[in-house]
């Protein structure tokens, strides 16, 4: 998400880089290519429009601070106008409510309904302890009652057994007299949408608003429809009393017009981003960290609690031990951090929130893809446990056999061996208090990204 902004963003941001002082003269071609840049985004106009306004008054207005350049000021102007566009601050749901709270989700047919219900009943489950119970009152779309019963499943989560003949409001009534008397904290509604806001839809959904009462009603949009979704968006909050979005198939839109005009045009706060349909790939939406990725600055926060999230210690600590004592480093310890990689949104999840990504020259980033993780658990599980722990006896009839049953070429798994035998040297040299030397590697290859991912230190200092 956001590729062509932030591409478009450090080019344009780099010519005023070398300015003595802030002026209007010097910042206005600069003003003007972020206008482009925001408009090229799939931005509304009426947001462009008093961005880039606010953002010359916020530049010209302030005072330089000592640490940072004029170039950097500006950026930091162009940051916190960012901030500002997508709400200010992260909003969290409100479920101070008599049990059960009850979570509404509206929204057109396509948007991702069905499956960001699954996907916050998981979140609410996982994060914050919740019992919650998932009901669809969908009766218009074929088997989109069967679809929540299985993304139940999938997730652990409990659902309310719904029949497609009877009515919405009647299916809506009895999931909720369930959930009380099952004592469940949440009850999270799918409803029905259409291709387009009609007044059938909208009289309907408003009918289920007044007999759930809900404590969130929540607007469920495809951030790929650019700014289009900001005016849906508005349509739907026009008709309901919208406590906030979740944008859906965020990962699918390089422009990212969505997320900066849905705040501005609405009124109400993003309060989810769903990345990829997978139902553990929902997170909360942080103005401040989206800026950041935004500008190319990465995000290091939310990498940080992904790592917090999914990393198991007890297998970490583990491998450390394991590393100390010269054990080594084996196969089955390399396709472990495959599938803790896999969990935090693999390779292209990762290079989204560091720094500098945003200049790496597009040959490299395309060569990245998480169809070559899958492929690396792949061609390891097609090993004997024998080869495993001795990947020296991995010959030429054994990797055709690996390749085989891996559904890859032999040239892969070649490939994976020279990764694991530079991933073993790495580990011995960690195991014989190496580490200074590899963190002085690492922090040479992060000084090599420049540009805006050099300035994120410097730039939010007090």
């Amino acid at each position: 998400m956001f590729d062509n902004l932030t591409e478009r963003l450090n080019r344009t941001l780099k010519n005023i880089s070398g300015q003595g002082r802030i002026t209007e003269d010097n910042i206005k071609d600069t003003l003007r290519e972020v206008r482009t840049a925001l408009l090229e985004a799939d931005v509304a106009l009426p947001v462009v429009k008093s961005f880039t306004q606010r953002v010359k008054e916020r530049a010209l207005g302030s005072e330089v601070a000592l640490s940072l350049s004029p170039g950097q000021e500006f950026i930091k102007a162009v940051y916190s106008e960012l901030v500002n566009t997508m709400g200010g601050g992260t909003t969290e749901l409100n479920l101070a409510h008599q049990p059960p709270a009850v979570i509404l989700l509206a929204g057109l047919q396509g948007a991702g309904k069905t499956t960001s219900a699954a996907k916050l009943a998981l979140y609410l489950k996982e994060r914050l302890k919740k019992k919650v119970l998932l009901a669809s009152v969908d009766t218009y779309r074929p088997a989109a009652m069967d679809q929540l019963a299985t993304l139940a499943s999938e997730t652990g989560t409990d659902n309310f057994p719904s029949d497609p003949k009877s009515k919405p409001e009647d299916i809506a009534a009895e999931a909720l007299n369930y959930a009380k008397v099952h004592a469940y904290e949440v009850l999270i509604v799918d409803t029905a949408g259409r291709l387009a806001v009609d007044e059938e839809m909208m009289e309907e959904v408003s009918r289920l608003h007044g007999l759930l009462d809900p404590i969130e009603t929540m607007f469920v949009v495809d951030a790929m429809t650019g700014q289009d979704a900001a005016n849906t968006a508005k349509a739907f909050a026009d008709k309901l009393p919208l406590t906030g979005v979740i944008l859906t198939k965020a990962d699918g839109d390089a422009r990212g017009g969505a997320a900066l005009s849905v705040r501005e045009i609405t009124g109400k706060p993003i309060k989810f981003m769903g990345m990829g349909e997978k139902v553990v790939a929902l997170e909360p939406f942080h103005p401040d960290r989206i800026a950041s990725r935004i500008l190319d600055m990465g995000d290091m926060l939310t990498l940080i609690e992904d790592l917090q999230r999914n990393t198991d210690t007890d297998k970490a600590e583990k491998l450390v031990k394991k590393i100390k004592k010269g054990e080594g480093f084996s196969l089955d310890d390399f396709r472990e951090q495959i599938i803790q990689m896999r969990k935090m949104g693999g390779m292209t999840g990762l290079m989204d929130k560091l720094p500098g990504m945003g200049q790496l020259p597009d040959n490299l980033k395309n060569k990245v893809n998480d169809k070559s993780i899958a492929h690396l658990e792949a061609i390891i599980n097609s090993m004997t446990k024998k080869e495993r722990a001795h990947p020296e006896i991995i010959k030429g009839s054994r990797k055709k056999r690996i390749a085989s049953g891996a559904g890859v070429e032999v040239h892969e798994v070649n490939q994976l061996l020279r990764q694991f035998d530079t991933m073993q040297k790495m580990m011995k040299k960690l195991g014989k208090g190496g580490m200074g030397k590899m963190m002085n590697a690492m922090r040479g290859m992060m000084g090599g990204a420049g540009g805006l991912g050099a300035l994120g230190g410097n730039l939010f200092r007090r």
